[in-house]
């Protein structure tokens, strides 16, 4: 593609950039020429501009490795070894690498990300499709992902993490901001946010599941060890736990949410050590998943609403 000033002036760049595209290139140039050329004059910021307005191409870059203070390649780029850069590796497809990439400020695809080792970023990252890593994910802020995001180890983010398809870590899954997710959360180990949790289908945890605000699904909740928020606990099914379920101060527990009542001894079980002080809504199962162990202040199995004025059940005892 070849950019003119024409062009280039329709999309309405910053006066330093334009100057410089006049100045440099006598206000024509091959796209990506005039990209890696911003790259070297160290305006990066200028390039991922233009990327934007511009958008990708089909062009593919393939090398052994890569080290390098910035790139921003509007095809896909492929490398063999690994990927190391100061602040921006930017494509405007996929970024492949059989090693791992280190970014000091960002990645950024407008598809894929693919490693064989470890992301790390001491920024963002953004995906328009899925992120998998052989090893983790780490990002200094915010994780954004148009598709699913799998590693097999853990999964950590500084800000927010939000995606738009599943989200597998075969180990933790924490942030320090809330996690957002369009599917369903699996980790082998725990899930932790310092802020609300909510996935539209289930979350699965080999350990516990935290979060400093409201915790949501949109099926079930299952954890390996505790089930703990600052604010509500509310599934569409059941929930359950092989420690603990406790929601925060003045919150509910609320299980079965998108379940018939009649359903609900079936696919709303709550099941933990002991019954949640604040169950609101679902079929107490126990802390053996039979149906058998738990009871209600009365002695008799609790499956119904609860009464919060009254404290106590306010549908039929079974």
């Amino acid at each position: 593609m070849q950019l003119t000033k024409k062009f280039v002036k329709a999309k309405n760049p910053c006066a330093g950039g334009y100057k410089w595209f006049i100045r440099d290139h006598n206000g024509q140039g091959d796209y990506q020429a005039v990209l890696d050329a911003l790259v070297a004059d160290g305006r990066v910021g200028d390039a991922c501009w233009l990327l934007d307005q511009f958008g990708p191409t089909d062009a593919v870059l393939r090398l052994d490795s890569l080290d390098a203070n910035a790139i921003v390649f509007a095809g896909t780029l492929e490398v063999r070894m690994g990927i190391s850069v100061d602040t921006v590796v930017r494509a405007g497809r996929s970024i492949v690498t059989g090693g791992g990439i280190r970014a000091g400020e960002s990645i950024v695809a407008g598809e894929n990300i693919t490693a064989g080792g470890n992301i790390a970023s001491g920024g963002n990252l953004r995906a328009g499709g899925d992120v998998a890593a052989d090893w983790g994910i780490e990002t200094a802020t915010r994780l954004d992902c148009g598709g699913n995001v799998r590693a097999k180890w853990d999964i950590c983010a500084g800000q927010d993490l939000a995606v738009t398809g599943h989200l597998h870590a075969g180990q933790d899954i924490a942030t320090q901001g809330a996690i957002k997710c369009g599917q369903g959360i699996k980790a082998g180990g725990a899930v932790r946010a310092e802020k609300e949790i909510h996935a539209a289908c289930g979350i699965q945890a080999g350990g516990a599941i935290e979060c400093g605000d409201h915790l949501a699904c949109g099926w079930g909740l299952i954890a390996g060890e505790d089930i703990r928020a600052e604010g509500a606990i509310r599934a569409g099914e059941g929930v359950q736990a092989a420690g603990v379920i406790q929601a925060g101060s003045g919150h509910g527990v609320y299980a079965g949410l998108s379940v018939r009542l009649d359903a609900w001894d079936v696919c709303a079980r709550v099941v933990a050590q002991t019954r949640p002080s604040q169950l609101v809504s679902g079929h107490w199962a126990g802390p053996d998943d039979t149906g058998r162990a738990g009871s209600a202040p009365d002695g008799q199995p609790w499956s119904g609403w609860l009464d919060v004025g009254a404290g106590r059940s306010a549908g039929p005892a079974r």
